[in-house]
């Protein structure tokens, strides 16, 4: 990316400069530059929204100069209609370069003498940001334009090693019946940071979708198998639903209470670390995961999400056989036995959708 911006910015100004001879040939290399994106299409949408800001700008200058002149009491009427335009949602990142270019033009248009040199100056100004998004496009398609397919993967990568550890830290504590405050509470901070983890994992898949369009390297025999990312998204979307699961569940833990001593729990905690366990070893899958392994990974994880259901089972079936007080509200077990339940489904959710993506 700095070798390209580099390049388009060098291109951009020997022509403004060199070739033109503009006034303000500094417009060009700042629009190649200021367009320059890890994609492809990310680089058309800014390239669109910003010359159709500055565009706005010019013309914002351009009506009230020609209507009323260069006069000082312009410059809020300027200003203000400028910085209203801005706050067009459509524009996105770009909206404060309506008043910038307004400004630019306001200064320009004063210095100009004669009407035709106003004109022709205002016009150089959307002239230079178009060679310059020009040659900022061109670069970027033309010279190594970023295919960022292995992002969706290694966000899903480090979403699943967050989740892993969370779990075997989990598991760890559950089977020495270590259920304290402190400890329990390391567990939320780690069920915070894998929701951060899961944010990241959408930022990689939108930015591995949007590397796609209209990027000529996707038509190569080498990147045909990753044109497609749907199944990523439900492996995310299931994997958010698992940590929201786990939050809750460590939340419930965090309030367990000394009384608990009175209910024969040590088996159902067992019985419910093997468990977690048993997920812990199917995100694992997810923390390795590898679009070129993708099928014997899939299968892996269904294997593995068929041997959690069976502790699943294991699980309710020490609750019932140590007459727990699953109805009661006050204690965490019914609870526990729920967000079981609930993380089960979600994991084999993942499962599926990973299944679904090694068949296609």
């Amino acid at each position: 990316m700095l070798g390209k911006s580099t390049l388009a910015a060098t291109l951009a100004w020997w022509v403004a400069h060199d070739l033109i001879g503009a006034t303000s040939p500094a417009f060009a290399p700042f629009s190649a530059v200021l367009i320059m994106n890890a994609t492809v299409y990310r680089s058309v949408w800014q390239a669109l929204r910003y010359t159709v800001a500055v565009a706005t700008g010019v013309a914002v200058q351009a009506t009230l100069g020609f209507l009323i002149g260069p006069e000082m009491f312009v410059f809020p009427l300027v200003a203000v209609i400028a910085l209203a335009i801005g706050q067009w949602p459509a524009l996105g990142e770009q909206r404060a370069q309506v008043a910038t270019a307004a400004f630019f033009a306001f200064s320009t248009y004063s210095a100009a003498s004669a009407t035709g040199d106003q004109a022709a100056q205002l016009a150089q100004i959307v002239l230079l940001v178009l060679i310059g998004c020009g040659l900022g496009l061109a670069v970027n398609l033309c010279i190594a334009p970023p295919l960022r397919y292995r992002g969706a993967e290694q966000g899903i990568q480090v979403l699943g090693g967050e989740v892993e550890a969370l779990l075997d830290d989990m598991a760890k504590g559950l089977r020495e019946q270590d259920v304290t405050a402190d400890r329990t509470q390391v567990w939320i901070t780690a069920g915070e940071r894998a929701q951060r983890s899961v944010s990241q994992a959408r930022v990689g898949l939108t930015t591995a979708e949007d590397s796609l369009p209209f990027n000529p390297r996707r038509l190569l025999p080498a990147h045909r198998g990753y044109l497609t990312f749907t199944r990523y998204r439900q492996v995310i979307v299931s994997m958010e639903r698992a940590v929201y699961q786990l939050a809750s569940l460590n939340r419930s833990l965090n309030q367990w209470q000394e009384t608990e001593n009175n209910y024969s729990y040590a088996p159902f905690l067992t019985a419910y670390a093997d468990f977690l366990a048993s997920l812990r070893d199917a995100a694992h899958v997810l923390s390795v995961l590898n679009t070129d392994t993708l099928s014997e990974g899939a299968e892996e994880a269904c294997r593995l999400a068929k041997a959690a259901q069976d502790k699943l089972q294991d699980v309710l079936t020490a609750a019932h056989e140590g007459g727990l007080p699953l109805a009661d509200r006050t204690r965490p077990y019914g609870v526990l036995v729920v967000e079981a339940t609930r993380l089960m489904e979600e994991f084999q959710h993942t499962c599926d959708a990973l299944q679904t993506t090694a068949d296609n």
